[in-house]
């Protein structure tokens, strides 16, 4: 991608409301020239593509930005992955990709680990409460998750810090533009992500155990032996899973800070009133969603929104365009807590729903209450601009600094 289209797709991305809206206005689809896809930016239209997964399929899901340099393809080919995951699989594949992760992430285990993470969210926020300041993103929203999710998958907590360094990296090596220099660098803590988590996968089939590591060996590798293959498979499942896990919810605390601090009327009556923490929640993720969207390709001939669209045409089903449709919800680019619930699509709908949705929903949830309850007083730094990160699969301020 040259740099030009580059620096429209990164203006498109740091905020693509005002493209919703136009797209919402338009008869039929918008074409998008950065996404070179059709826009699908209404609550109704995004829920019928998401119902029609046979129409619709999920391939292109995770298609990059920016193609790595050969020099970062050899790096990578010491990796280990590369084959289908289950946000980009359909159909049978797909549900048996997602089996165990459901199994994985049921409320019993959610349940389980939750004193876990109270624990951690007490812990990082000790870090810092003392010092009158902090940048929230690097000191908390990027720990917290990865520790969470790492502690479900069953990986060693001397690992964990390097698995969401790999996850970060991984994004910035397909969705960033990079030097070659640094494509190689990041290539490089990709793989050494990737080498910890094959060594899990070997350590569970030897020596199996009750985390979702195990439970996805079990389930992807039967009883018999462990093949290289099957290494590649399970590498590249927990290789997603642990940065949709961790990535997605980091923004999701991220928007969700920044936005109430931004109505400082929310704010306060969040901490007057901590009961309201769930409908809090709810709120962040529909307004201001860290999931925007994901891409889809038509498997034959359709007709969506009066649009016909013929096989293999590329549409966007932007998730944060549906939760922003004043047909669905009223007043939608007004931030509040107090509005009546209605369901929204910042954790999708239909067969690709996010298994991890209450997870992620809980440790939101903790995050509030701890700073509600500690740091009534928290507020924006003074002279310190918000940017948020050009991107649509993990939109989140890229720092936020925060003062009390």
């Amino acid at each position: 991608m040259d740099s030009e289209r580059h620096g429209r797709l990164d203006a498109l991305q740091s905020d693509p409301y005002p493209h919703y809206e136009r797209a919402r206005d338009t008869e039929g689809l918008a074409r998008i020239d950065e996404f070179d896809a059709w826009l699908v930016a209404r609550d109704a239209d995004v829920r019928e593509v998401l119902r029609r997964p046979e129409d619709f399929s999920s391939a292109n899901a995770l298609v990059p930005d920016v193609l790595p340099s050969p020099a970062a393809f050899a790096v990578l080919g010491g990796g280990f992955g590369g084959r289908p995951v289950v946000v980009t699989a359909d159909g049978d594949l797909h549900q048996r990709l997602r089996a165990p992760i459901v199994r994985g992430l049921s409320p019993s285990r959610v349940a389980a680990v939750l004193p876990y993470a109270a624990e951690r969210v007490a812990a990082l926020v000790d870090g810092f409460v003392k010092d009158g300041r902090v940048e929230l993103m690097s000191a908390y929203a990027r720990k917290l998750p990865g520790d969470v999710i790492g502690r479900i998958v069953g990986l060693d907590p001397v690992d964990v810090p390097a698995v969401v360094h790999g996850g970060h990296r991984a994004e910035e090596l397909l969705f960033r533009p990079l030097a070659e220099s640094e494509q190689v660098a990041a290539a490089e803590d990709v793989v050494a992500m990737q080498l910890i988590l094959d060594r899990c996968v070997r350590e569970r089939h030897a020596e199996p155990r009750e985390d979702l590591c195990g439970e996805l060996v079990v389930s992807l590798t039967g009883p018999g032996e462990l093949t290289l293959d099957h290494r590649h498979e399970l590498v590249a499942h927990l290789q997603n899973l642990l940065i949709a896990g961790h990535l997605t919810t980091t923004a999701l605390i991220g928007t969700t800070v920044l936005h109430l601090l931004r109505h400082r009327d929310q704010w306060e009556l969040l901490c007057a009133e901590p009961e309201r923490i769930p409908a809090a929640v709810e709120e962040a993720a529909r307004y201001d969603s860290a999931l925007q969207g994901f891409r889809r390709v038509t498997t034959r001939p359709v007709t969506l929104a009066g649009t016909e669209l013929p096989a293999g045409a590329t549409v966007f089903v932007a998730f944060g365009g549906g939760n922003r449709d004043g047909a669905r919800h009223p007043r939608p680019d007004t931030f509040d807590i107090t509005r009546p619930p209605v369901r929204h699509l910042a954790f999708g709908h239909g067969v690709h729903s996010c298994p991890g949705s209450q997870l992620a929903r809980e440790q939101l949830t903790l995050t509030l209450q701890e700073l509600t309850s500690r740091l009534p007083g928290l507020r924006l730094a003074d002279g310190q601009p918000v940017d948020m990160r050009p991107t649509m699969i993990h939109r989140s301020p890229q720092r936020l600094h925060l003062t009390w």
